[in-house]
């Protein structure tokens, strides 16, 4: 059963990275295809829960403390992708319930919110629309009431998804710490932190990178673009270390990043960096 669940969890990797792939970059996805994976990760992650409640007896038994053992249990169970997958998927949900309330994440008093989420909000309501339109159309044409409901259900998990992901990114602005440290974000998937003497110089310089929000290059270059543009260059003076959204560890020197108002940005940066 475990070798059959891995199998199917890593072919089911890729077809969840495209999803959120082109979720983040503003393109249409049918309702039809959030229906099938949404349902096989459902079903997926009751396989995994059954399978884990057995390791976590197993562990139990061995004598480790209930929280030793559900660690233990996860990474025997989950491989690493997955995991920070469902964690990427949980921070957006959170976030959508943050957004509601009108509150924001990781600003503290004195800090300075660097919004950036303005630049993908038109393509996101938009895509909103087209997936809620698809499921009111597949609410009417499915006939049997009990399929009626599930897909609905599913769909209707689609359509919150998606916001989710948006609201994710307005409620996860870039921080300005009011020590001057610069907090890097790109919603619930990418979070940097780096402090104020690591920044060497920033500058507003536009680009639009045609590759995926979030990419390191050869030479140490980390882009997060916000509907495929970036407004400011952050250039460090010594190398920091970043987890990219599915565990893989890199360095980078360079950060090109989108912000709304990329000169109040920089002025607040400036203003905070060390002379």
């Amino acid at each position: 059963m475990k070798r059959c669940l891995r199998l199917a969890l890593w072919l089911l990797l890729p077809a969840e990275l495209i999803l959120v792939g082109c979720l983040l970059g503003g393109v249409p996805v049918s309702s039809g295809i959030l229906l099938v994976v949404e349902s096989v990760v459902v079903c997926l992650v009751v396989a995994e829960l059954i399978l884990l409640s057995r390791v976590f007896r197993r562990a139990r038994r061995s004598g480790l403390d209930r929280a030793a053992a559900c660690r233990a249990g996860l990474r025997e169970v989950v491989p690493e992708p997955l995991r920070r997958l469902i964690g990427h998927e949980t921070r957006a949900m959170v976030s959508l319930a943050l957004w509601v309330a009108r509150r924001r994440h990781g600003v503290r008093a004195g800090d300075h919110a660097v919004a950036y989420a303005g630049a993908q909000a038109s393509t996101m309501f938009l895509l909103t629309f087209a997936v809620l339109v698809e499921t009111v159309v597949l609410a009417l044409l499915i006939p049997w009431p009990v399929v009626h409901l599930v897909v609905l259900v599913l769909d209707l998990y689609g359509v919150l998804f998606v916001l989710a992901t948006h609201a994710a990114c307005v409620v996860r602005p870039h921080v300005v710490g009011a020590d001057g440290a610069l907090r890097v974000r790109y919603g619930a998937f990418f979070d940097l932190r780096v402090s104020a003497e690591q920044v060497a110089q920033a500058r507003i310089e536009r680009g639009y990178p045609t590759s995926g929000p979030i990419q390191v290059d050869d030479e140490g270059v980390l882009t997060l673009s916000v509907g495929n543009q970036t407004s400011l260059v952050v250039e460090l003076t010594e190398p920091v270390p970043v987890v990219r959204p599915l565990g893989r560890r890199e360095t980078v020197r360079v950060l090109r990043f989108h912000a709304d108002d990329p000169r109040a940005a920089l002025v607040q940066l400036t203003a905070s960096m060390p002379r």
